[in-house]
């Protein structure tokens, strides 16, 4: 029998993590089997459950990973204040970022399934979106962070649906509209939060 280090298990098991969640952005939850997330990973099915206990384990743990990763990549890169919001809200509502579901963020690609999905599934992405809506927050009011948590999750709200809606189009030059319609409000709520 092969023994592995540790740090072979981790770094496969975050090989795992991390092409599940391209996969389940692209194809869904449901539509993500374990055989199929595994043969991604370049894994058998037999080495899973050396990881993870359950489908519902790691996808919990691949949606966490995916709202981290979006957070470290997105919004912890953006300038403090304003000029950082402004970047964000651009880079969300751009084509390019409809475009690339597999490595775009997870809430357009599956709030939907979330909202289906049990408890602690649930709470992964709870977890994960407040620590989205706190950066934006803190781009808001930085004096005061806490007093446009709720408006950042408004903003990330219309964005996310923004986002979703425009993925669902078939039509490129009506999806495009919507982009920059999208565009044009979430940029009037943050120059209104900006002024407040």
């Amino acid at each position: 029998m092969v023994r592995y280090t540790k740090e072979h298990k981790q770094e496969t098991r975050q090989r795992i993590i991390a092409t599940a969640g391209r996969r389940i952005k692209r194809d869904g939850i449901d539509g993500s089997g374990v055989a199929t997330l595994m043969k991604d990973a370049g894994l058998t099915n037999g080495a899973f459950y050396a990881h993870f206990s359950s489908k519902d384990d790691l996808v919990d743990t691949a949606i966490a990973n995916e709202l981290e990763t979006l957070h470290m990549k997105v919004v912890e890169q953006a300038a403090p204040g304003a000029v950082g919001l402004e970047q964000i809200v651009r880079w969300y509502l751009s084509p390019g970022h409809r475009d690339d579901r597999d490595d775009g963020c997870p809430n357009a690609a599956l709030l939907d399934e979330i909202a289906r999905s049990g408890d602690t599934t649930r709470q992964a992405y709870t977890d994960g979106v407040l620590v989205l809506i706190d950066g934006l927050a803190a781009r808001m009011t930085p004096e005061d962070p806490l007093a446009s948590r709720v408006k950042a999750l408004s903003l990330l709200g219309l964005m996310a649906g923004t986002l979703q809606l425009s993925r669902a189009l078939t039509d490129r030059q009506l999806s495009d509209d919507l982009l920059e319609q999208g565009l044009v409000n979430a940029l009037a709520l943050v120059d209104t939060e900006r002024r407040t």
